[in-house]
């Protein structure tokens, strides 16, 4: 901090654990009356996540001007002598998370006033409608994935990564990937995904009405099509949120919010971007999911919550299956 020329030289530095697993660990430090907060990967976590945190960085501090809500890029270390691992700082956020509710209520007044709750749902999709126009090029994020082939690759990449840690047959995954195969998106404009899209990874500002405060939790950012954020963001969201039987099943409460049609079309208008071919897209998402968590399934042994992941693996490839066998979307890019 003092190399960096960061406030509080001198003053007593205090650390607070404010959340963390195996993959990263996230600490509030405050020395005097400057506070940031530190991502690092913990002592055990696999070497490869040193590269995971530079290119966490290499987004956040791209962010830096841009109309994205984001923390502020403050400093990174590669210097393993310092703390052990490669790690950031970042600017703290005043705000609240939807991860933090307790009993799934939403922060008042957004509990209690179902005007102010859609708004809630607005700024989630206006988050990923903002990362989809950055200039991704001009920040000299190039290099960050490989857009050029990016549908292309979808397929072969998650089956293959599938077959590797394959423990069980997945209903439904062979009708959705033969669909996949044969079908494409209307057009493909690359830009700079979240890749995990969800409340879970945003905080909102302690105002109202409803304004983000970040898009957080940038493991499975990269360059690629931003409109499979908006599919992973909506792929699950209920037909209709005034339905109470709908809406109780996710980790937030859904009641009250805006239709999905209304959340898509916002995003439309943001981003500029057209959205007529979002059946492929949540064909994508649902089938990638699926494949993504069955890697934690796999390894579950006795962890309860990695095996309660089982079911909704399930689901989520059938779901998959089943809206690509009904969808009348048929372009195949050809």
């Amino acid at each position: 901090m003092d190399t960096q020329g960061l406030p509080g030289a001198g003053a007593p530095l205090s650390s607070k654990f404010l959340s963390g697993g195996t993959q990263n660990e996230i600490y509030l430090l405050t020395r005097g009356d400057f506070q940031c907060v530190i991502r690092i990967p913990p002592a055990k976590a696999p070497a490869d996540r040193d590269a995971g945190i530079l290119r966490e960085w290499r987004i956040i501090e791209a962010l830096d001007g841009t109309d994205v809500p984001h923390t502020a890029a403050v400093a990174v270390c590669t210097d393993h002598s310092v703390l052990g691992r490669t790690f950031y700082l970042m600017g703290f956020v005043d705000g609240w998370s939807p991860m933090n509710m307790k009993d799934r209520k939403w922060p008042e007044p957004f509990d209690s006033d179902l005007d102010l709750r859609q708004g809630l749902g607005y700024q989630l999709a206006e988050g990923i409608a903002l990362l989809s126009k950055v200039d991704w090029q001009a920040k000299g994020l190039q290099d960050l994935g490989r857009p050029d082939g990016f549908h292309e690759r979808q397929v072969d990449r998650w089956t293959s990564f599938f077959e590797k840690i394959k423990t069980r047959e997945l209903e439904g995954m062979d009708v959705a990937t033969d669909w996949l195969r044969n079908h494409r998106p209307l057009d493909y404009i690359p830009g700079l995904m979240h890749g995990d899209y969800q409340f879970a990874n945003v905080m909102f500002k302690n105002e109202v009405p409803a304004k983000l405060a970040a898009l957080v939790d940038w493991e499975m950012g990269t360059v690629g099509d931003p409109k499979l954020d908006l599919a992973w963001m909506v792929m699950n969201w209920p037909e209709n949120p005034l339905d109470r039987d709908a809406v109780k099943a996710g980790y937030v409460d859904h009641f009250g919010m805006p239709t999905r049609d209304k959340i898509v079309e916002h995003y439309a208008k943001v981003s500029g971007r057209q959205v007529d071919d979002l059946d492929y897209y949540l064909v994508l998402a649902r089938w990638k999911i699926a494949i993504v968590l069955e890697r934690g399934f796999a390894r579950a042994g006795n962890d309860p919550k990695l095996l309660a992941f089982g079911p909704v693996i399930e689901q989520a490839m059938r779901n998959a299956a089943e809206f690509a066998s009904t969808t009348d979307y048929k372009h195949t890019g050809k």
